[in-house]
């Protein structure tokens, strides 16, 4: 298939390079622009555009992808499909049109548990001991979208948020695989997600990381891994 990758940080990388390693062909990269960091605030690439670069994958890095000179060149593609794994901006209906299929999502919960921003830390935080990875056909919705394959994962008391962060893109990367494989057969069945069962994960805000001495070890303990 012709795909378009669309992803950011070391979340994104698993996928981009099974892709990359794989018979589907990736037309083009999609980032975020590059940002000033560190102490000297040095220009930084996001680490997929690194290795987009090193292997001569095509780049894009619009500071808004809804733009009406972005739709275009990315309509021009003619793409099967795009694959965002944690991209960082939001997809309007223009560009959710655009493939021959449609626009996969990869999030790292069991929709639709932990919608939203931090599924991963708000999964440890909470004292999970399971959560896992989902395809979605992406729609408007903060991950509303028709949930096409998911995969369960256990949390142990020995996981915080990267090592869980971690494994969840490397399980998230063969999943998309798999996803691809049975869209090409015919044989993906997208299931309506229930809002009713729907729970949110916030983006973190700095307050989150105070901790409440009188609350129970354990909780303290999850805190601490979260974040």
């Amino acid at each position: 298939m012709n795909i378009v990758f669309m992803g950011t940080p070391e979340f994104s990388l698993p996928t981009l390079h099974k892709l990359y390693d794989s018979d589907h062909n990736v037309q083009l990269v999609v980032t975020q622009p590059d940002r000033p960091k560190g102490r000297g605030r040095e220009s930084i690439s996001p680490p997929v555009k690194q290795f987009a670069s090193d292997n001569k994958i095509p780049i894009l890095q619009p500071k808004k992808c809804t733009s009406l000179e972005v739709v275009k060149t990315l309509g021009a593609l003619n793409a099967d499909v795009f694959i965002i794994v944690a991209f960082g901006q939001i997809l309007d209906k223009n560009l959710l049109s655009l493939p021959h299929h449609f626009c996969i999502n990869l999030h790292s919960s069991l929709l639709p548990k932990y919608r939203g921003a931090a599924p991963i830390n708000w999964a440890i935080i909470n004292g999970e001991t399971e959560t896992g990875i989902t395809t979605m056909k992406m729609n408007a919705g903060l991950d509303t979208g028709d949930i096409l394959l998911s995969r369960k994962v256990p949390i142990s008391n020995e996981d915080d948020a990267q090592s869980l962060h971690d494994t969840l893109a490397h399980k998230g990367s063969s999943l998309v695989l798999e996803t691809l494989k049975q869209l090409d057969s015919g044989l993906l069945e997208p299931i309506y997600q229930n809002s009713d069962l729907a729970s949110y994960a916030p983006k973190l805000k700095k307050e989150d990381g105070l901790i409440q001495w009188n609350q129970p070890a354990v909780t303290i303990h999850n805190l601490v891994r979260g974040l």
